[in-house]
């Protein structure tokens, strides 16, 4: 943004990727004007850029062999990729005395219902408690189904008949998918065991 106007017209177009690969190649020459000083300091930050993104690759890789070995059949669940699938571990590893049942992972991850009935109203509202970073991974793996999962799609339409809410369908999402996890992290709980006997 502050270059040089020659040199911010020519990278102006470009997209991130391409932009990081040029600035990459950027040759300074001698450094006596501000186009040279400019161009040694993209050069240095897209290179930079360039050395994050292999260790990102590289740590992503290793996080996808980790949770997969942890909890095979969490890491094949749809919507859940390496980075959620760790945000869970992590959150059950922490917390292993609140595994005893389903719906103490679910209160754990904060998708337990809560009544909110008001009179002849019967609802039930959002956990505002748990695990916060739990209860973001259930709502990212959510949105993730509710996009692309065709079964999902089809409970959402369903729900919006029947005349509720989004934050409702949502509360009752992360509460199934939260069921869905407590039986993976069991099911692997008992891989373990079994192979150790």
């Amino acid at each position: 943004m502050t270059a040089p106007p020659e040199l911010r017209d020519q990278l102006r177009a470009l997209s991130t990727s391409r932009l990081v690969g040029k600035a990459a190649q950027l040759r300074p020459g001698e450094r006596v004007s501000p186009l040279a000083a400019s161009k040694l300091a993209l050069r240095h930050l897209a290179r930079r850029c360039q050395l994050l993104e292999t260790e990102i690759n590289s740590l992503d890789a290793q996080l996808a062999q980790l949770t997969a070995a942890a909890s095979p059949q969490l890491s094949e669940a749809f919507g859940i990729g390496p980075d959620t699938a760790g945000a869970l571990l992590v959150a059950a590893g922490d917390n292993p005395d609140r595994l005893r049942s389903e719906a103490a992972f679910s209160m754990l991850c904060g998708s337990s219902p809560i009544p909110a009935s008001s009179g002849q109203t019967r609802r039930h509202r959002l956990n505002r408690g748990g695990n916060r970073q739990a209860n973001a991974t259930l709502y990212r793996i959510v949105l993730v189904r509710r996009r692309y999962h065709q079964p999902t799609k089809a409970y959402v339409e369903r729900r919006t008949s029947e005349g509720k809410s989004k934050r409702e369908i949502i509360r009752c999402l992360k509460r199934y998918v939260a069921r869905e996890v407590y039986t993976a992290l069991r099911q692997s709980d008992e891989g373990k065991l079994t192979r150790a006997a």
